[in-house]
């Protein structure tokens, strides 16, 4: 090993660019839908060996001195977003003859800018670099500031955060509740960083026995806390909650001739009787924005969903909303989950807040309309952002947190000012991007809010994945990718047993301020042995 750590120091010019990019572009395998995380002892040794090799001119000051390092986290974080994020271009096929020119963009150009944030994150690691088991502490320290940073720089983007690709299972996913997201990625990156100092000699031992030992604690845990949530008696939920996945293929979703179709499929998977012996669904789920109309525009809908509806039913959808202009203001339009009982009825409402940049809407609006921009989701000219967030209120006495589309991948979103919710609700059209990797990272960062906040997550999906989870992230019940259906699940109770949020900043903290001072103390150990 120490050959391979020497030839991968040494490395100069292509060669040094094509190994941080592989290594990157490999990391992915840890991700949905593969969930190999082994191959992170790969990724990030390789990594870490780059970077002891990455030493630029004290004669150009302090950037010409990091320029090798942030180059070197760059091309690494290039080679992470492209293999784990190309499947966004397939949203820009859905319309390719308005948006098939912006697929380098979105292949190639989103991940150059989300790199930008691992070059600093290897930057700023090697402003503490050294040559033992702080320099693994320096860069795990850097990478979970920087994807706690990249959660809300630019309205943020968290999606694959580094953390996500230690929890492929449930039994793995419980630390997130103790230490958070970026906790989680500050630990990766110091576990399975932890190989590299084997292949330099240099505090392996202490860092080897530091990283299993970190390793069987998050497994130890995660046992732990499955255990006591199934040995907590809860008061069990008597709602039954019915997921309808249509699987509408998006070029479709709007056509004016097949919204009819549309929404006769929807009534009549929402009408099928349960299984001999099952209660009938207390509340039947319709995905993000299945309604293909306003509703304004159809005044019959609301009949025809009354007439499907049983009594004491209650039929939860994402639709569009609209509201008038005000002094000759223009309409303005809102991504919505509406809430309508069994006679025709709008008794409740919840507009997303967090909106897609480009997708939703467009930032710079005025400008950039000039140069011939549009938001993808251009069928009523972009939407409004939501003025506030609150639960949303359900019969039966349910409070749901709303989580429309990716606003489940926001840790911060998954809790509301007020109160405590019963359930996370969370309504989602994945068809954008068809059969790829992309709704299968989506349901994964789902099903870390359900862990997070200790309550189940009920997940409708238009193509899929649509999914009830627990409150140990366990899946229940689902519908794979592409199929059409519904299925009925008992909604779990939320657990009484769930740290605070405030209570995971600050663990996350905890285990920054602990890798800095190792960090530190590593560094300036360095610098008396050279002084």
């Amino acid at each position: 090993m120490e050959r391979i750590a020497e030839s991968i120091m040494l490395s100069w010019g292509g060669k040094r660019i094509l190994l941080a990019f592989a290594a990157g572009a490999l990391a992915v395998l840890a991700l949905p839908p593969f969930n190999f995380f082994a191959v992170l002892f790969i990724s990030f040794p390789v990594l870490v060996w780059l970077l002891d090799g990455a030493s630029g001119s004290a004669e150009r000051g302090l950037l010409g001195r990091i320029r090798p390092a942030f180059a070197t986290g760059w091309w690494f974080g290039f080679g992470y977003f492209v293999a784990g994020l190309w499947w966004l271009g397939n949203a820009l096929l859905v319309d390719a003859s308005g948006f098939a020119w912006a697929l380098p963009l979105a292949v190639l150009g989103l991940p150059a800018i989300l790199a930008l944030f691992y070059g600093l994150a290897t930057a700023t690691a090697w402003l503490l670099w050294s040559d033992g088991i702080g320099r693994i502490a320096a860069l795990g320290a850097a990478f979970g500031l920087i994807e706690w940073l990249r959660s809300f720089v630019l309205t943020g983007f968290p999606w694959n955060a580094m953390g996500y690709a230690a929890m492929p299972a449930p039994l793995m996913m419980q630390s997130v509740e103790f230490v958070g997201l970026f906790g989680m990625s500050a630990l990766t990156v110091f576990v399975f960083s932890a190989p590299a100092l084997v292949g330099t000699r240099q505090g392996a031992v202490t860092g080897l026995v530091a990283a299993l030992v970190l390793f069987s604690a998050h497994l130890g845990y995660g046992w732990f806390a499955l255990y006591r949530l199934d040995s907590t008696s809860a008061v069990a939920s008597n709602a039954i909650v019915r997921i309808v996945q249509p699987a509408i293929d998006q070029s479709a979703k709007w056509d004016l001739e097949a919204r009819e179709r549309i929404f006769a499929r929807l009534l009549a998977f929402s009408a099928v009787p349960p299984r001999e012996g099952e209660p009938r669904p207390t509340h039947i789920i319709w995905p993000e924005t299945a309604l293909p109309f306003l509703l304004t525009e159809n005044p019959g809908a609301l009949s025809r969903i009354a007439d499907m509806l049983q009594v004491g039913q209650t039929l939860v959808t994402g639709a569009v909303r609209f509201e008038d202009g005000v002094g000759g203001a223009p309409q303005r339009y809102y991504n919505t989950i509406y809430v309508i009982d069994d006679e025709g009825q709008i008794i409740g409402s919840a507009d997303k807040a967090h909106l897609v940049p480009f997708g939703e809407y467009l930032p710079f609006e005025n400008l950039l309309r000039r140069f011939g921009f549009t938001p993808v989701a251009e069928t009523f000219g972009g939407f409004s952002a939501a003025d506030r967030r609150g639960l949303l209120a359900l019969p039966g006495g349910l409070g749901a947190v709303p989580l429309i589309c990716y606003e489940a991948i926001f840790p911060a979103l998954s809790s509301v000012p007020e109160a405590r919710g019963d359930l996370l609700l969370n309504l989602t059209n994945d068809a954008w991007y068809g059969m790829t990797p992309g709704p299968y990272q989506h349901l994964r960062q789902a099903q870390l809010r359900a862990v997070e906040t200790r309550s189940p997550l009920v997940r409708a999906a238009n193509n899929g994945i649509s999914a009830v989870v627990d409150t140990g992230g366990r899946i229940i019940g689902s519908l794979p990718l592409g199929e059409a259906g519904v299925f009925d699940v008992a909604l779990p109770s939320p657990s009484d047993q769930f740290l605070l949020i405030r209570i995971r900043r600050f663990n996350f903290g905890l285990i920054i301020v602990i890798m800095v001072v190792m960090a530190v103390v590593a560094r300036r150990s360095k610098n008396q042995r050279f002084d």
